[in-house]
């Protein structure tokens, strides 16, 4: 449920060198498709040592985790109410972090939404026709107290409810990429899977990497793309979540893809994005989502009360984009 933010390497397509002064930096550059969306990975290797082969089995194990897509995992097996089924690691690190961000959000981020989600069109179903009865029988499956973990397998208050993790897991993905990473030695990368991005060390030119952010132009197909502003960072994640390229009109109105789980209805606010700057890719990818329910009052107060997140929003002043930011956004733009 991500809008996807432009990153800026500024490297060719696939191996790139560079010479310095000092030594050899060789930079890495990997790319495919993974959890029905594509990823970009760049990183130092001195080495040259190439480790797609091992990221990809990464992916693979949490696609097998975590993808409402795969009729196999264990999510899948989960939403079919199917007895017996033990979560995996993976499911229970993006589970219980999960929750602890939906308890943060007052429940504007939750993982159970997935119901209404379809019926409004924007997940793995056909739309269907939305009445207030339908969007109150759809209410009473969802709601993240409703289910817990025990022993290892997940336990549902209703019958028929289901989880999609697809607010979180692209950011899990990231997370636990860059901690591969990590054990391997690599000292600069940037890791990005559906827009999820982690980041660390410098680029290929020694530079702090630069992130740029999508205007909000209204544009479905993403063939028009403009940036708000290029971010500097390192050692942290971001991700930004929209209304402005997931929505349909009907009878003139308009219908975004963001739900608030509280009503059942998509939300109707001034909030046109929020990208989230955290330290892993998890929090910023869900902390984004949380945001584009919260509206933007609520998400300034909680991102300023929250030191470990920095956060800039996009909204709607009088047909007009106005930008607000956290102070500590300030010192990741460079003019």
């Amino acid at each position: 449920m991500m809008i996807r933010p432009v990153f800026l390497l500024l490297l060719p397509l696939f191996i790139l060198n560079s010479c310095s002064t000092e030594q050899e930096r060789l930079f890495l550059y990997l790319e495919g498709f993974t959890q029905g969306t594509s990823y970009h990975i760049a990183y130092n290797s001195p080495d040259s040592i190439d480790y797609h082969p091992y990221i990809k089995e990464i992916f693979r194990e949490i696609d097998l985790s975590m993808s409402v897509y795969n009729p196999e995992s264990v999510i899948s097996a989960i939403n079919r109410g199917e007895d017996d089924v033990e979560a995996d690691d993976y499911f229970i690190a993006v589970f219980n972090r999960a929750r602890e961000i939906s308890a943060m959000t007052q429940g504007a981020f939750d993982i159970t939404v997935g119901p209404l989600v379809n019926a409004w069109g924007f997940g793995f179903t056909e739309r269907e026709n939305i009445t207030p009865r339908l969007i109150d029988s759809l209410r009473n499956l969802t709601g993240w107290e409703k289910v817990r973990l025990e022993n290892r397998t997940i336990l549902k208050d209703q019958r028929g409810m289901m989880l999609d993790m697809n607010a979180i897991a692209k950011g899990y993905t990231v997370d636990v990429v860059a901690d591969f990473f990590e054990r391997k030695g690599v000292t600069d990368y940037m890791i990005e899977v559906g827009g999820e991005i982690r980041l660390r060390g410098r680029n290929r030119n020694s530079q702090l990497w630069r992130i740029g952010v999508d205007k909000p132009v209204d544009d479905p197909a993403a063939i028009s793309r403009e940036l708000q502003e290029v971010l500097h960072l390192t050692g942290v994640a971001l991700a930004t979540s929209g209304n402005y390229r997931r929505f349909y009109i009907e009878d003139g109105q308009r219908f975004a893809h963001t739900i608030d789980p509280s009503t059942g209805y998509p939300v109707q606010h001034n909030l046109l994005s929020a990208t989230v700057i955290a330290p892993t890719a998890m929090d910023a990818d869900a902390f984004a989502t949380a945001f584009m329910v919260m509206g933007l009052e609520k998400s300034m107060e909680f991102a300023e009360s929250n030191p470990d997140l920095e956060a800039y929003f996009i909204y709607d002043l009088n047909g007009v984009s106005a930008v607000a930011q956290t102070p500590g956004v300030q010192h990741m733009i460079r003019r």
